[in-house]
């Protein structure tokens, strides 16, 4: 293990964690920060700690090379007492954690919900209903060129992080790559809905783009690029992640919904993995 990069994931139990998880073993020393632990890891990988309380992530961050900081609320609906305590200052305490212990890279989980405003818009409106009759392809795909346009709370933190990593790629020297993650589903099963079959990013895809996004050359200082299969019905341009990380996705959701499929518990953002702690994501 000694010649493999030091990798610390927050929220690795989570579902793009758990997608990734697997893949990330074979490849680096794998550490984990959670405030509850993290099942089947050595003490020595497995960190606890609160990522809106700086001093207890400390030591997890002590001798990695990259952190994957996956932990959040994860809500599309977070109130702002949740996301300004749990987004916006935890990804902060993260960065802050990256720069006073000589963390190289951090690897963020930004969200599509960033640009979420243009969900408001034609065609993506009609397509995230399902009604796929009423469009007409083709149609222009929304790229990392697109301004701001949060759909909430959650989506704000998440443009907050990006401009964070900008700030601390400049001024502190931490490479930050932030990937605008679609949906990555528990059952990796996107046909419930039209949001599904435009956003699905499969467990594969999940693991690969993180892989890149680890391994990406060191000149490589900051980028933000968005993260979904090869979707047929697609509405985020996928060309920034394919050159700047050579992602080539594997999968695609398909054309067409399964009125038999539906979302488990778990894929409602609002699902909580330790439902009597508010700040359990």
């Amino acid at each position: 293990m000694a010649d493999k990069k030091h990798v610390l994931v927050t929220g690795l139990s989570g579902l793009v964690g758990t997608a990734l998880r697997s893949d990330f073993e074979d490849r680096y020393e794998l550490s984990s920060l959670s405030r509850y632990g993290t099942d089947g890891m050595d003490d020595s990988h497995n960190f606890k700690g609160n990522i809106a309380e700086l001093d207890t992530i400390i030591p997890a961050f002590e001798g990695q090379h990259t952190v994957v900081h996956l932990a959040a609320d994860r809500s599309a609906n977070a109130n702002w007492e949740s996301a300004l305590r749990n987004n916006f200052v935890g990804v902060y305490n993260v960065y802050e954690a990256a720069k006073r212990t000589g963390v190289k890279r951090v690897v963020f989980g930004s969200s599509q919900h960033a640009i979420g405003g243009f969900y408001q818009d034609e065609p993506y409106k009609t397509i995230l209903a399902g009604k796929f009759d009423q469009v007409k392809r083709p149609f222009k795909l929304i790229d990392e060129t697109v301004p701001i346009r949060p759909d909430g709370y959650y989506g704000a933190s998440k443009a907050y992080a990006e401009g964070l990593g900008s700030y601390y790629s400049e001024f502190h020297g931490i490479s930050s790559i932030n990937i605008r993650i679609g949906w990555t589903i528990s059952n990796d099963n996107p046909t419930s809905n039209g949001g599904g079959l435009a956003m699905w990013l499969s467990h594969r895809d999940t693991a690969q783009i993180h892989v890149k996004a680890v391994d990406a050359p060191d000149l490589l200082m900051y980028t933000v690029v968005f993260a979904m299969s090869n979707n047929y019905w697609n509405i985020f341009s996928l060309e920034k992640a394919r050159k700047v990380l050579g992602y080539e996705p594997q999968d695609d959701a398909g054309k067409v919904l399964d009125p038999t499929s539906k979302m488990l518990e778990r894929d409602d953002t609002d699902f909580k993995q330790h439902p009597d702690d508010p700040d359990s994501f």
